[in-house]
This record gives structure tokens, sequence and C-alpha cells, in this order.
């Protein structure tokens, strides 16, 4: 996969399908790679004639480090966010949207359709709202407008992803730690089978694992604080996808986000928690591109 060097990092990334097509950029949550998007899922989109570009955020895959000199102290960083505290950080969603619009840039993409889950909905809301002229439609799915009254995670799965695996430095037992997490955090009613589960984990945790990255990410999330302000700017069509059962990012934390987009539509998804499920790939590649298609029309 080639790399770009944007705002001064290099930046993995992958674009499938005919350059010609209309573009979607893909931007994958928290900790994840651009693995993490389904190749089953970015294969329908291309069939439904777009061109798929997926890339690893900042600080995970392949994608360049921002090195601190102290390891993030989260717990601390967690209890100023709540109370609405200033939270020190390396660099916020705004760069995050930045380096995305880096990206378009270096591809010679105009404009493109955004689609992003978890936390990078909120990195595909901010670059909606900053960078309008860019963006042909909006797609966020099992993300928050930051708003903490309706975002807070079931204990359980908070627990989970903050938990550390029993040896860090063991790849078996990285994998096996990670399959757990997501057994707690996924969809209830479209559970993965085991051992596809592992395998697809096995193949981002080979690629890459950085535990330290994702702690820069978390700082980027709670420094960027409520977007409910920045969500009213939003004007590009908009598409909010959320499980009904995501223990992670409440369905009322989308509910919220699509509150405070204009014409915002939302789609809840019965039985789905806070993963891509294999059972539902279909209805999220149909819903996405009809979106877009409809965008498009406009």
């Amino acid at each position: 996969m080639p790399l770009v060097e944007i705002n001064g990092l290099k930046i993995e990334y992958e674009s499938l399908g005919r350059p010609g097509d209309p573009a979607i950029v893909l931007i994958m949550g928290l900790g994840m790679q651009l693995v993490a998007w389904p190749d089953a899922f970015c294969n329908g989109l291309v069939e439904r004639g777009f061109r798929v570009i997926r890339f690893d955020n900042r600080d995970s895959g392949l994608s360049g480090r921002i090195h601190l000199k102290k390891r993030p102290n989260l717990l601390l960083a967690f209890a100023s966010a709540w109370l609405k505290l200033p939270v020190r950080s390396p660099y916020s969603l705004s760069d995050m949207a930045a380096d995305t619009i880096g990206l378009l840039d270096a591809l010679g993409v105009d404009r493109a359709h955004i689609v992003g889950a978890s936390m990078g909905g909120m990195i595909a809301q901010v670059l909606a709202a900053r960078f309008p002229q860019r963006v042909m439609s909006l797609t966020s799915i099992m993300s928050s407008s930051g708003n903490p009254k309706v975002s807070r995670a079931r204990a359980g799965a908070m627990q989970a992803l903050l938990s550390k695996p029993s040896n860090p430095k063991d790849e078996d037992s990285v994998i096996e730690h990670l399959v757990g997490v997501f057994g707690v955090i996924g969809s209830p009613g479209y559970p993965a089978e085991r051992e596809e589960l592992r395998q697809r984990i096995a193949r981002s945790v080979r690629r890459a694992y950085d535990p330290a990255g994702t702690s820069r990410q978390v700082l980027a999330i709670l420094a960027s604080g409520d977007r409910r302000a920045l969500l009213a700017k939003i004007t590009a069509p908009t598409l909010v996808i959320h499980g009904a059962d995501d223990p992670l990012v409440p369905v009322a934390a989308g509910r919220d986000t699509a509150h405070h987009i204009k014409g915002a539509q939302l789609k809840v998804i019965d039985g789905m928690g806070h993963d891509l499920p294999q059972a539902l790939l279909d209805t999220l590649v149909e819903s996405i591109a009809a979106h877009c298609l409809k965008s498009q029309a406009r």
C-alpha cells in the first residue's frame, strides 16, 4: 500500500476502484486500522460505482506517530473532560480532519463522500463542518456529537476498552485480549464467529499494534470536547447510522448527532453494537450507496 506525506506525517492509504468514479473516503475509529473496514464492505461500494479510499489515521496502523516525552495520564484526562476543564493533547480531531483533506489533495480528489465510524465519525463531522466545499455527503456511524449527557458507555464496555492484555509483548495474548474486547462491545444480535473474529484481529495485530498511539487518539477526542455547535454548521446531506444495542456509544448519542445536523437522516439498526458485523455489511453498503447516490443527484 502507498504512503503519502501529509502535515509532516506519513499516511498509509489504499485506493480501490476506478480513479474516475465518485470517491468515498472511509475514516476508521479509535486505534483501528484501514483493514478494519471489511474487504466485502469496500468491494460492495466499488461494485456500486464508487472509488473507495481507506487509510490509517495518524498514530495507528502503518501511518506516522506523534512522539511524546511523557506517557499520557488518561484517568486525569477523563476527569478533566468530565469537569469541563481543558485537556492537553498533542493534536485534535481538527488536525485529523486536516489529514483527510491532505490525503484528498494528494490524490487529486476535489470532493468526496465522507464516511466515518466511531472516532472516525467524529473526524468526519469536523471535516464536513470545516471543509464543506470538499464534502458531497456525510455518513456518521456509531459515533457521537461529544455531548457528555448522551455519550456515556456502559460500565462493562468502558472497562473492556480500557483493559490491557495479560502480556502486552506476547502476540497471542494481545489477540485473545482483543477478541474478548470485541466480544463485549460487538453486536449482540449478530455475534461474530469466534475463529473468524480471531483471524480478523490477528491480521490487524500482525500488521501493527500500538496502544500508546491509541492513548494519544483518546486525548484528541477528549480535548475536542462537545461538537454540537460545530454540527449545526454542516450543510452536506447526512446519514447517521447507529446500533440500537451499542454498549460503548449508546444509541442516544446517534439520535443526538442526527438532531444537531440539519436535515440528517437517522437509521437505527436493531441488534447492532459497536462493530461492523458480517451479517449487516450488505445493509450498510446499500444504505450508504443509496445515500451517496441521492446526494449526487441533488
